[in-house]
Protein backbone atom coordinates (compact mmCIF):
# COMPACT_ATOMS: atom_id res chain seq x y z
CA UNK A 1 0.00 0.00 0.00
CA UNK A 2 1.40 3.55 -0.23
CA UNK A 3 3.49 4.96 2.46
CA UNK A 4 3.90 1.34 3.88
CA UNK A 5 5.90 -1.42 2.78
CA UNK A 6 8.42 -3.99 4.89
CA UNK A 7 12.10 -3.43 4.67
CA UNK A 8 12.56 -6.32 6.99
CA UNK A 9 13.65 -9.85 6.37
CA UNK A 10 9.61 -10.89 6.49
CA UNK A 11 10.86 -15.08 7.50
CA UNK A 12 12.76 -13.62 10.72
CA UNK A 13 11.47 -15.09 13.80
CA UNK A 14 12.15 -12.19 16.05
CA UNK A 15 12.47 -13.06 19.99
CA UNK A 16 9.12 -12.82 21.92
CA UNK A 17 8.85 -10.15 24.79
CA UNK A 18 6.50 -6.78 25.32
CA UNK A 19 6.61 -5.53 21.54
CA UNK A 20 7.47 -1.76 21.17
CA UNK A 21 7.73 0.17 17.91
CA UNK A 22 10.03 2.92 17.07
CA UNK A 23 8.78 5.50 14.89
CA UNK A 24 12.36 7.23 13.52
CA UNK A 25 14.40 4.65 14.17
CA UNK A 26 16.94 4.96 11.87
CA UNK A 27 17.74 8.98 13.42
CA UNK A 28 19.74 9.54 16.29
CA UNK A 29 17.50 8.99 18.78
CA UNK A 30 15.34 6.31 17.29
CA UNK A 31 18.41 3.77 17.19
CA UNK A 32 19.22 4.88 20.67
CA UNK A 33 15.85 3.84 21.78
CA UNK A 34 15.81 0.65 19.84
CA UNK A 35 18.86 -0.26 21.39
CA UNK A 36 17.98 0.47 25.19
CA UNK A 37 14.68 -1.64 24.64
CA UNK A 38 16.50 -4.86 22.76
CA UNK A 39 19.21 -4.76 25.60
CA UNK A 40 16.30 -5.01 28.29
CA UNK A 41 14.52 -8.27 26.59
CA UNK A 42 11.87 -6.17 24.46
CA UNK A 43 10.86 -6.88 21.01
CA UNK A 44 11.64 -4.47 19.09
CA UNK A 45 10.23 -2.77 15.60
CA UNK A 46 11.25 0.35 14.06
CA UNK A 47 9.73 2.38 11.14
CA UNK A 48 12.12 4.92 9.17
CA UNK A 49 11.40 6.56 5.39
CA UNK A 50 14.54 7.44 3.84
CA UNK A 51 17.26 5.71 5.91
CA UNK A 52 14.79 2.25 6.39
CA UNK A 53 17.23 -0.69 6.98
CA UNK A 54 16.25 -4.06 7.47
CA UNK A 55 14.52 -5.50 10.48
CA UNK A 56 12.85 -1.80 9.72
CA UNK A 57 8.99 -1.18 8.23
CA UNK A 58 9.70 1.47 5.49
CA UNK A 59 6.35 4.14 6.46
CA UNK A 60 5.62 7.64 5.58
CA UNK A 61 4.22 8.73 8.81
CA UNK A 62 2.49 11.64 7.03
CA UNK A 63 0.48 9.23 5.01
CA UNK A 64 -2.52 8.53 7.38
CA UNK A 65 -3.84 5.44 5.63
CA UNK A 66 -0.14 3.93 6.34
CA UNK A 67 -0.07 5.09 9.42
CA UNK A 68 -3.72 3.51 10.54
CA UNK A 69 -1.79 -0.17 9.11
CA UNK A 70 0.62 0.23 11.34
CA UNK A 71 0.65 -3.33 13.68
CA UNK A 72 -0.51 -2.08 17.27
CA UNK A 73 2.37 -3.28 19.75
CA UNK A 74 2.23 -2.79 23.39
CA UNK A 75 4.24 0.42 23.23
CA UNK A 76 4.68 2.71 20.67
CA UNK A 77 7.85 5.76 21.11
CA UNK A 78 7.06 8.17 18.36
CA UNK A 79 10.87 9.78 17.93
CA UNK A 80 10.35 10.71 14.23
CA UNK A 81 9.86 14.55 13.97
CA UNK A 82 11.77 17.31 11.97
CA UNK A 83 13.90 18.72 14.40
CA UNK A 84 15.37 21.91 12.68
CA UNK A 85 13.90 25.02 13.54
CA UNK A 86 14.68 26.52 10.17
CA UNK A 87 13.79 23.88 7.84
CA UNK A 88 10.25 23.75 9.77
CA UNK A 89 9.65 27.34 8.66
CA UNK A 90 10.52 26.93 4.77
CA UNK A 91 8.51 23.27 4.62
CA UNK A 92 5.65 23.88 6.97
CA UNK A 93 2.82 21.83 5.42
CA UNK A 94 5.06 18.46 5.61
CA UNK A 95 6.95 19.01 8.67
CA UNK A 96 3.64 19.80 10.91
CA UNK A 97 2.26 16.68 9.44
CA UNK A 98 5.18 14.31 10.65
CA UNK A 99 5.48 16.28 14.22
CA UNK A 100 1.60 16.33 14.84
CA UNK A 101 -0.68 14.02 12.71
CA UNK A 102 1.75 10.62 12.89
CA UNK A 103 1.25 11.25 16.54
CA UNK A 104 -2.42 9.97 16.86
CA UNK A 105 -2.34 6.68 15.79
CA UNK A 106 -2.56 4.71 18.40
CA UNK A 107 -3.84 2.06 20.41
CA UNK A 108 -1.35 1.08 22.85
CA UNK A 109 0.94 2.86 25.41
CA UNK A 110 1.77 6.43 23.60
CA UNK A 111 5.57 7.76 24.44
CA UNK A 112 5.66 11.23 22.44
CA UNK A 113 9.04 12.43 22.57
CA UNK A 114 8.34 16.48 22.54
CA UNK A 115 10.60 19.81 23.03
CA UNK A 116 11.83 21.86 25.50
CA UNK A 117 11.42 24.30 22.64
CA UNK A 118 7.59 24.48 23.25
CA UNK A 119 8.25 27.34 26.16
CA UNK A 120 9.61 30.74 25.21
CA UNK A 121 12.77 31.22 27.08
CA UNK A 122 11.62 34.08 29.48
CA UNK A 123 11.55 32.32 32.72
CA UNK A 124 13.08 29.60 33.08
CA UNK A 125 13.48 27.04 34.53
CA UNK A 126 10.07 25.32 32.96
CA UNK A 127 8.16 22.98 35.06
CA UNK A 128 5.54 20.57 33.54
CA UNK A 129 2.80 22.57 34.54
CA UNK A 130 4.17 25.92 33.69
CA UNK A 131 2.36 27.53 30.00
CA UNK A 132 4.07 26.58 26.78
CA UNK A 133 5.15 29.64 24.75
CA UNK A 134 6.29 28.79 21.18
CA UNK A 135 8.33 31.13 19.75
CA UNK A 136 9.12 29.28 15.97
CA UNK A 137 7.09 26.31 13.85
CA UNK A 138 9.11 23.70 15.31
CA UNK A 139 7.88 24.48 19.40
CA UNK A 140 4.36 25.21 17.70
CA UNK A 141 4.07 21.96 15.89
CA UNK A 142 5.34 19.83 18.77
CA UNK A 143 3.01 21.44 20.90
CA UNK A 144 -0.28 20.81 18.87
CA UNK A 145 1.66 17.05 18.46
CA UNK A 146 1.59 16.82 22.35
CA UNK A 147 -2.22 17.96 22.51
CA UNK A 148 -3.54 15.90 19.99
CA UNK A 149 -1.34 12.84 21.69
CA UNK A 150 -3.46 13.68 24.87
CA UNK A 151 -6.92 14.02 22.96
CA UNK A 152 -6.24 10.67 21.28
CA UNK A 153 -4.79 8.68 23.88
CA UNK A 154 -5.09 10.40 27.50
CA UNK A 155 -3.03 7.64 28.71
CA UNK A 156 -0.18 8.85 26.46
CA UNK A 157 3.01 9.96 27.84
CA UNK A 158 4.91 13.12 27.22
CA UNK A 159 8.46 13.46 27.02
CA UNK A 160 10.47 17.08 26.37
CA UNK A 161 14.00 17.16 25.97
CA UNK A 162 16.36 19.89 24.60
CA UNK A 163 19.25 19.75 22.13
CA UNK A 164 20.52 15.87 21.64
CA UNK A 165 23.72 14.35 20.96
CA UNK A 166 24.92 10.68 20.63
CA UNK A 167 26.14 8.09 18.64
CA UNK A 168 25.62 9.66 15.04
CA UNK A 169 26.81 8.05 12.29
CA UNK A 170 27.88 11.32 10.68
CA UNK A 171 28.57 15.03 12.47
CA UNK A 172 26.12 16.76 11.25
CA UNK A 173 23.30 14.44 12.20
CA UNK A 174 23.18 16.62 15.58
CA UNK A 175 23.10 20.10 16.06
CA UNK A 176 25.39 19.30 18.81
CA UNK A 177 28.02 16.91 16.85
CA UNK A 178 27.69 19.34 14.13
CA UNK A 179 30.24 22.01 16.07
CA UNK A 180 33.08 18.80 15.40
CA UNK A 181 33.21 20.35 12.23
CA UNK A 182 34.39 24.17 13.35
CA UNK A 183 36.23 22.60 16.26
CA UNK A 184 38.75 20.56 13.59
CA UNK A 185 39.47 23.56 11.31
CA UNK A 186 42.18 25.24 13.53
CA UNK A 187 43.32 27.74 11.07
CA UNK A 188 44.03 31.27 11.42
CA UNK A 189 40.42 32.16 10.24
CA UNK A 190 38.27 32.67 13.02
CA UNK A 191 34.70 30.76 13.55
CA UNK A 192 32.26 32.51 15.11
CA UNK A 193 30.21 30.17 17.71
CA UNK A 194 26.64 31.43 19.45
CA UNK A 195 27.75 32.28 22.97
CA UNK A 196 23.86 33.76 23.65
CA UNK A 197 21.26 31.25 23.22
CA UNK A 198 21.49 28.69 26.65
CA UNK A 199 21.42 25.14 26.16
CA UNK A 200 21.36 21.83 27.90
CA UNK A 201 22.97 18.99 25.59
CA UNK A 202 21.32 15.55 26.15
CA UNK A 203 22.83 12.46 25.83
CA UNK A 204 20.47 10.32 23.42
CA UNK A 205 21.38 7.52 25.16
CA UNK A 206 19.99 8.60 28.70
CA UNK A 207 16.81 9.80 26.79
CA UNK A 208 16.20 6.00 25.52
CA UNK A 209 17.13 4.68 28.62
CA UNK A 210 14.24 6.90 30.09
CA UNK A 211 11.94 5.89 27.73
CA UNK A 212 12.12 2.63 28.71
CA UNK A 213 11.83 3.25 32.36
CA UNK A 214 8.75 5.59 31.94
CA UNK A 215 7.36 2.29 29.27
CA UNK A 216 7.79 -0.46 31.99
CA UNK A 217 6.75 1.87 35.19
CA UNK A 218 3.37 2.62 32.86
CA UNK A 219 2.29 -0.76 31.76
CA UNK A 220 2.02 -1.30 35.18
CA UNK A 221 1.05 1.92 37.41
CA UNK A 222 -1.97 4.19 35.19
CA UNK A 223 -0.77 7.10 36.53
CA UNK A 224 2.34 7.11 35.07
CA UNK A 225 0.54 9.80 32.20
CA UNK A 226 0.66 13.11 30.83
CA UNK A 227 4.06 15.21 30.73
CA UNK A 228 7.53 14.99 31.86
CA UNK A 229 11.13 16.80 31.14
CA UNK A 230 14.33 15.30 31.38
CA UNK A 231 17.30 17.02 30.43
CA UNK A 232 20.90 17.16 30.68
CA UNK A 233 22.39 19.39 33.45
CA UNK A 234 25.40 21.33 32.31
CA UNK A 235 23.99 24.62 30.86
CA UNK A 236 26.31 25.58 27.65
CA UNK A 237 26.12 27.78 24.53
CA UNK A 238 27.34 26.88 21.19
CA UNK A 239 30.78 28.13 22.02
CA UNK A 240 31.32 26.39 25.19
CA UNK A 241 30.18 23.10 23.68
CA UNK A 242 32.83 23.70 20.92
CA UNK A 243 35.29 24.67 23.89
CA UNK A 244 34.53 21.54 25.62
CA UNK A 245 35.12 19.66 22.53
CA UNK A 246 38.35 21.18 21.96
CA UNK A 247 39.55 20.69 25.51
CA UNK A 248 38.37 16.87 25.61
CA UNK A 249 40.84 15.80 22.51
CA UNK A 250 43.24 18.57 23.55
CA UNK A 251 43.19 20.27 20.24
CA UNK A 252 43.62 24.54 20.31
CA UNK A 253 40.69 26.37 20.26
CA UNK A 254 41.90 29.92 19.97
CA UNK A 255 40.22 29.91 16.56
CA UNK A 256 36.60 29.85 17.94
CA UNK A 257 34.77 33.34 18.75
CA UNK A 258 32.05 33.80 21.17
CA UNK A 259 29.07 35.71 18.97
CA UNK A 260 27.09 37.61 21.40
CA UNK A 261 24.26 38.84 18.72
CA UNK A 262 21.91 36.28 17.34
CA UNK A 263 22.43 36.02 13.55
CA UNK A 264 19.46 38.07 11.36
CA UNK A 265 17.18 35.62 9.26
CA UNK A 266 17.19 32.51 11.37
CA UNK A 267 14.14 31.00 12.91
CA UNK A 268 13.53 33.05 16.69
CA UNK A 269 14.44 30.32 19.63
CA UNK A 270 14.34 30.46 23.16
CA UNK A 271 16.96 32.00 25.36
CA UNK A 272 16.82 29.77 28.05
CA UNK A 273 14.49 26.61 28.37
CA UNK A 274 15.87 24.87 31.00
CA UNK A 275 13.46 22.00 32.21
CA UNK A 276 12.52 21.16 35.79
CA UNK A 277 13.03 17.79 36.01
CA UNK A 278 11.51 17.14 39.13
CA UNK A 279 9.09 14.99 38.41
CA UNK A 280 10.72 11.76 36.96
CA UNK A 281 13.33 12.32 39.96
CA UNK A 282 10.74 12.20 42.32
CA UNK A 283 9.63 9.30 40.27
CA UNK A 284 12.82 7.25 40.71
CA UNK A 285 11.92 7.28 36.61
CA UNK A 286 15.50 9.63 35.96
CA UNK A 287 19.07 8.84 35.01
CA UNK A 288 22.31 10.83 36.27
CA UNK A 289 23.57 12.06 33.20
CA UNK A 290 28.00 12.43 32.51
CA UNK A 291 29.90 15.06 31.82
CA UNK A 292 29.74 16.54 29.03
CA UNK A 293 33.10 16.52 27.88
CA UNK A 294 33.21 12.46 28.96
CA UNK A 295 29.78 11.72 26.79
CA UNK A 296 30.95 13.82 23.84
CA UNK A 297 34.33 12.17 23.85
CA UNK A 298 33.06 8.56 23.18
CA UNK A 299 30.74 10.05 20.14
CA UNK A 300 33.50 11.74 18.70
CA UNK A 301 36.00 9.62 18.62
CA UNK A 302 35.40 7.54 15.27
CA UNK A 303 35.70 10.96 13.49
CA UNK A 304 38.85 11.74 15.05
CA UNK A 305 42.05 11.41 12.91
CA UNK A 306 43.67 9.41 14.27
CA UNK A 307 41.51 6.24 15.64
CA UNK A 308 44.15 5.04 18.44
CA UNK A 309 43.30 8.05 20.46
CA UNK A 310 40.06 6.34 21.94
CA UNK A 311 42.31 3.35 23.24
CA UNK A 312 44.78 5.88 25.16
CA UNK A 313 41.53 7.26 26.81
CA UNK A 314 38.92 4.56 27.29
CA UNK A 315 41.55 2.35 28.74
Amino acid sequence: MPGFQFSALQDEVLPQGPRVVVTGATGLLGRAVCREFQNHGWTVSGTGLRRARPRFLRCDLTDEDAVRFLFQPDVLVHCAAERRPDVMERNADAAVSLNVHASTACGALLIYISTDYVFDGRNPPYGEDDCPNPLNLYGRSKLEGEREALRHCPGAVILRVPVLFGEVESVTESAVTSLWQQVQEATEERRALDHCLQRFPTDARNVAAVCRKLAERARQDPSIRGIFHFSGKEQMTKYEMAVAMAQAFNLPSNHLVPLTELPAGSAPRPVNSQLNCSRLEQLNLSVEPRAFSVAISECLWPFTADKRWRQTVFH
